[in-house]
């Protein structure tokens, strides 16, 4: 990561350190707009004791001087008319400042980069596993703009070699021409009298003789000049595509890799202004060398001199071809490491009918002046075996597997960012044509790709390039009802996918610890939390995904889980699956238990035997929050007290579960409060300081005599009365209502003794539910019709 971007996450007296270091001297704005090129330089390779060194000082001032020169031009509106003047001003202020003495600002900067360096590598902690990537990130972006500073000193190098070769073979073509003159004056001699013949005859022979000379001797000179710049062209082009491997094939790939893990819930990609810098840089590079090395082939037609030179510059001009396009879209291995890039992905899970949205960008764009004949880019939904064709150059022309509606788009520049794109905002998938499935697959596991391509052409028609690149694997569904198992394809996908994978394949089993790591970083994405997935909570998920017993997380580390362990098959005497029932829990989280879980407040990943154990040790009326284990969705709440049964036993109870339906009736909060035999969340913390900030605000007075009604939970075997009328909502009706009370549905037994009881020891709440459902609906109409005859 650039120093940079570190030193601006930097906070209290590390920032205020940082800050110090800039004035008037040195403006904190050139830093920050710079940022990449102050980096970038070698200012260490400047000895500041060496007044012989003060040349090279200089050309980075001019350097210096010419960028914020170049920045200031590319500002536009308001906003941009403001800056432009700022950085103006500044590189006034920096020219007259270091002008005389520019040895000084390589002091100055040097000084600012070292501390900026320290400070934020005392600030990561390097000994960290993060502070350690971090500084590994940082060396890396640093030798990448170290091997730019050397392709632009060889560039120069080259090209100052290559004004001296046209300087030197004009001068070549007039002593040529001369040598033509005098052999055209010793030809006319012969029609000149005898005497006057020998009389002039020795002087032109001499000059002749003498300008011959020197032309063997330049020729000589100008074929070395020629090898010798054709060998300094083939160091710059080893060096280019050494630095375009280390930034097509290890960086853009990381960044589509983290893209793709980002569909999961992985943090942003992020870096792509990086990566467009590097990238243009590279375009302008190669195209700096690929008009020298035409320049060069142009002198050698011009005038031909036999040797090797012709074959070297054939060979030049074909490798430079290969890097141009290689940047810009690399055929086999369809567009995976290519400049043209999906910004923005579309949905993974695509329903039909519904507009979705994407981006294509051009990183190479700008520095092409491909936008001065913006191209548009088409974008079609094709099949995996489609997109595998695809890759291996088979003819797919015109073939899809559905009908994307505004599938069309013209790539805009947008001059204040620099970046060439394609804004699809529009889109929507009219028709999807589905393939024949193999064996189980369903539907929701088979995968789509959308294909953005485009044609664009550079250097006035010269070069043509026809682009392609693939989203990430989409799963289309026609109902909402499939999104869940679509996910899952997804998220497997997403987490186990492979760089350079043939379309679309993955691994069909994966090491337990991966599909925990894929889990947890899914859950805290969709819980919007910090807090993930506990050890004790991947213990459970393991018990549950393997139907064991055992506690111990070493157990689980070598184990593998199948694709349809996690989404085919139903878990032991359920009928759902895996993920479908962790899905749930994320959903119910998700939508009304957030708060509580970012509090500690949910255990939630414990079964009905270890939250027995667990409260049997504490005392009456301690309860905890634990996630359904037979239903989808579902939450429980489990606390011990007496058995009434049996005098002096006790036992732990389990309340029926609630899901999404209960609490878009009453918050969990509110069912908490309403339940006064609940007195401590496990392991002993009052439950009002848990929970009450989370309480509905008590019903305000009677409004023209007429007071609210309101739905209270009730557990009849455990209601006593609270004397504190504060603690209670006022009720229209203080008996018995069936609303509330009525035992045969809200009845709490004995686990596993009463035939009320299901087999797990639940007893169910479902009746009484839908008939508060039905009284909620009967309080929501106007009172005159509800108590119409019963008004005063």
């Amino acid at each position: 990561m650039a120093v940079w971007i570190q030193a601006q996450q930097l906070q209290g007296d590390a920032l205020h350190q940082m800050q110090s270091l800039y004035g008037q001297h040195f403006p904190i704005e050139v830093r920050h707009y710079l940022s990449q090129w102050l980096e970038g330089q070698l200012w260490d390779v400047i000895d500041l004791e060496n007044p012989q060194e003060e040349f090279k000082a200089k050309r980075l001032l001019d350097s210096l001087i010419q960028e914020l020169q170049n920045k200031a031009e590319h500002q536009v509106g308001e906003d941009g008319f403001l800056l432009k003047i700022k950085l103006g001003h500044y590189a006034s202020q920096l020219k007259s400042t270091y002008d005389r003495c520019p040895l000084e600002l390589v002091r100055c900067i040097k000084h600012i980069l070292y501390t900026e360096q320290r400070l934020v590598r005392e600030a990561s902690n390097s000994s960290s596993p993060v502070g350690g990537m971090m500084d590994t990130m940082s060396q890396k972006y640093q030798q990448i703009n170290q091997a730019f500073e050397e392709l632009r000193l060889l560039t120069q190098d080259t090209e100052n070699d290559l004004r001296k070769l046209q300087h030197n073979q004009e001068y070549f073509i007039i002593q040529y021409q001369e040598s033509l003159r005098i052999q055209a004056q010793l030809t006319s001699l012969a029609t000149l009298p005898p005497a006057d013949r020998q009389l002039r005859e020795p002087t032109l022979l001499s000059k002749r003789a003498t300008v011959e000379a020197w032309l063997t001797r330049e020729a000589n000179t100008l074929q070395k000049y020629r090898l010798d710049l054709a060998e300094k062209h083939q160091k710059s082009l080893q060096l280019l595509r050494k630095q375009q491997t280390i930034i097509l094939d290890d960086e853009l790939i990381h960044w589509k890799r983290r893209q793709q893990l980002a569909g999961n819930g992985g943090p942003p990609e992020g870096g792509l202004d990086i990566l467009q810098s590097w990238c243009e840089k590279l375009a302008e590079t190669i195209w700096q060398n690929r008009q020298q090395i035409r320049r060069a082939e142009h002198l050698r037609q011009q005038l031909p001199i036999p040797g090797p030179i012709e074959e070297l510059l054939n060979d030049l001009n074909s490798t430079i071809t290969d890097i141009i396009s290689a940047l810009v879209t690399r055929e086999e291995s369809l567009a995976r490491k290519c400049t043209f890039i999906i910004e923005k992905q579309p949905p993974q899970v695509l329903k039909t009918q519904t507009k979705f949205a994407a981006t294509v960008r051009l990183l190479v764009g700008g520095k092409l002046n491909v936008h001065m004949n913006p191209p548009q880019v088409k974008a079609t939904i094709i099949s995996e075996q489609q997109a595998k064709a695809l890759l291996k150059n088979e003819n797919t022309r015109n073939d899809s597997s559905g009908e994307i509606l505004n599938n069309n788009c013209v790539m805009e520049y947008h001059q204040a960012t620099g970046t060439l794109s394609a804004n699809f905002r529009n889109m929507s998938l009219k028709r999807i044509k589905r393939s024949d499935r193999r064996g189980a697959e369903s539907v929701t596991e088979e995968k789509f790709t959308i294909l953005f391509e485009s044609q664009f052409s550079v250097g006035g028609n010269e070069l043509v390039f026809q682009v392609k690149t693939l989203s990430l694997p989409v799963v289309v569904i026609v109902h909402g009802s499939q999104d869940n198992n679509a996910t899952a394809t997804v998220l497997w996908d997403n987490a186990f996918a492979e760089p350079g994978r043939v379309p679309f394949i993955v691994p069909d089993k994966v090491l337990w610890p991966q599909l925990c790591e894929a889990l947890n970083m899914k859950y805290k994405a969709e819980v919007q939390s910090n807090r993930g997935l506990s050890e004790e909570n991947l213990v459970f998920l393991a018990q549950k995904a393997f139907s064991s017993s055992s506690i111990n997380p070493d157990d689980y580390r070598g184990m593998t889980m199948t694709w349809s362990q996690f989404n085919r098959e139903s878990l032991p005497g359920r009928n759902f699956t895996f993920w479908q029932w962790f899905d749930g829990v994320m959903e119910l989280t998700k939508k009304h238990l957030k708060p509580h879980w970012n509090d500690g407040a949910i255990l939630g990943f414990v079964n009905k035997q270890q939250a027995q154990d667990m409260l049997m040790s504490k005392p009456n009326g301690t309860f905890l929050l634990r996630f359904s284990d037979s239903e989808i969705g579902g939450i429980t709440i489990a606390w011990v007290a007496e058995n009434p049964n049996k005098p002096g036993e006790r036992m732990v109870w389990n309340l029926m579960p609630y899901t999404t339906k209960d609490f878009s009736i009453r918050s969990l909060a509110d069912r908490i409060s309403d339940l006064n035999h609940l007195l401590f969340l496990y392991p002993d913390r009052p439950k009002d300081e848990v929970f009450s900030k989370y309480y509905t605000p008590p019903l305000s007075k009677a409004v023209d005599g007429y007071v609210k009604p309101q739905i209270k939970q009730v557990v009849p075997e455990f209601t006593t009365t609270n004397p504190d009328p504060a603690a209670n909502p006022t009720y229209m009706d203080h008996g018995a209502s069936p609303v509330v009370s009525h035992p045969p549905n809200y009845g709490i037994y004995q686990p596993m003794s009463d035939s009320m009881l299901d087999a797990d020891g639940d007893f169910d709440l479902d009746d009484t539910m839908d008939v508060a459902r039905h009284v909620e609906e009967l309080l929501r109409r106007p009172m005159e019709n509800q108590w119409s005859g019963q008004q005063s």
